[in-house]
């Protein structure tokens, strides 16, 4: 089966045959797929540097329960900004100028990077301190995500857009790749660095967004409510049960199995191997990931798509298991290497259903809702590991939530047959 539903509206299919077949002739879209790049690196680096330098604060003055704790604050403090921002960021993006509002996201970010800096530099910063500028961090990334996704079809013909959306998204998941990995190495050298690095990316990617001269005003139909917009995007994504089932996966199984906030806490206190060590696990991830990109690139998943996702999420788990069990510091990176490798084919996958599934018209608002389920992932799911490792300690946090991820592989499977039955990835 294709990945396309009955209830899933057609794109257009009229091309205009003299329009370039790849994006990579447009001067924008290099310029756009450069910002979205350093951005994202940008973000990844800043959140490894800030991880690790509030739970060093915590472990000053409270035991390892409660300092992971405050590392669940700051997965929080960024989720609700996501939470209350996200969909009207969406319905924004069908409506508002798309490159005025991703420039204005990275100017915001960047003032954040800046923030971190000042307070890293200062050598004791206060706790509140880096949680004010977290969420305000979060806020800025709710309005960038949906506005940027939503900005591509604008920069590239329709002859042209299947490739620049593989694109877009390799060039997402590249900077999600690398991110950890060179931020959990800069982090090893020094915190400061970490914020700097992050403020220069940020920076970067300002001068490419500034640099793209198509217009980003979208053409704006019959006036409807903001929340009529969002209601829309909402019943569509609810109504294609391939695309609600993606999303929805991706956030159970990052908010159990995610081991980006246990990282510094393995590192610091169970492996005893210093931010050195923290380095090498958090690129042991990246890594895998990374190195399993140039694979799917080379020999993408053709056939089976929805089994390979399966099998890829059953793998993670498993890796998130022994990783938590692992008292030996290459036996943690290798898991996480592997776990790391099985990931970026989950998301590979995920991320070409949505996409194959979405028409045009959807994108602002579909891709708002899948912000919110990878922020929920994500940040929430830093929280959540917080009050495990409070509960259930950093082990046992690590085995529950890999059980976790199995545990929802087999229900996705049983409750999303036609996410389980996808075959041709076209």
């Amino acid at each position: 089966m294709t990945v396309s539903t009955p209830s899933a509206p057609e794109i257009d299919p009229v091309i205009d045959h003299e329009e370039p077949s790849s994006p990579w002739g447009n001067r924008d879209f290099r310029l756009l797929w450069l910002g979205r790049v350093v951005a994202v690196l940008a973000i990844q680096i800043q959140s490894s540097a800030l991880l690790w330098q509030v739970y060093e604060i915590a472990r000053r003055d409270h035991p390892i329960q409660e300092a992971s704790l405050y590392l669940g604050l700051v997965g929080l403090c960024q989720f609700l900004p996501l939470l209350a921002f996200t969909l009207p960021a969406g319905a924004m993006a069908d409506r508002r100028d798309r490159k005025h509002t991703v420039t204005l996201s990275l100017v915001v970010e960047m003032v954040c990077a800046g923030s971190f800096l000042a307070m890293a530099m200062h050598g004791n910063p206060p706790l509140w301190g880096l949680l004010a500028v977290a969420a305000l961090f979060g806020a800025a990334r709710a309005f960038l995500a949906p506005a940027s996704q939503a900005f591509l079809p604008m920069v590239v013909g329709r002859k042209a857009l299947p490739a620049a959306i593989a694109a877009q998204s390799i060039a997402f998941q590249t900077g999600a790749i690398a991110g950890p990995a060179l931020g959990g190495v800069i982090v090893g050298v020094t915190v400061p660095l970490a914020y700097a690095s992050s403020l220069g990316l940020f920076l970067l990617a300002i001068a490419c967004f500034i640099l793209i001269k198509t217009n980003g005003k979208p053409e704006v139909g019959p006036k409807v409510s903001p929340v009529e917009l969002v209601r829309e995007g909402l019943s569509y994504v609810w109504k294609t049960k391939i695309v609600l089932g993606a999303i929805s996966l991706d956030l159970i199984v990052v908010l159990f199995a995610g081991v980006a906030l246990l990282t510094p806490i393995f590192a610091r206190d169970i492996l005893h191997v210093g931010p050195q060590g923290f380095g090498l696990l958090r690129a042991a991830f990246g890594v895998g990931a990374l190195l399993m990109a140039f694979w799917l690139s080379r020999y993408p998943i053709q056939r089976h798509g929805g089994r390979w996702m399966f099998a890829a999420v059953a793998v993670f788990g498993i890796c998130t298991i022994a990783f938590g069990l692992s008292k030996i510091v290459w036996l943690s990176a290798l898991v996480l290497f592997i776990g790391g490798a099985a990931d970026m084919v989950s998301v590979n996958v995920r991320q070409t259903l949505i996409q194959l599934a979405t028409p045009d018209h959807m994108r602002g608002r579909v891709s708002s809702v899948s912000m919110l389920f990878i922020g929920a992932s994500n940040e929430l799911g830093e929280a959540y590991s917080g009050v495990a490792v409070r509960l259930l300690g950093p082990i046992g946090a690590a085995v529950f939530g890999g059980a976790g991820a199995l545990a929802a592989t087999g229900i996705w499977a049983k409750v999303f047959p036609s996410l389980r039955k996808a075959d041709r990835l076209s």
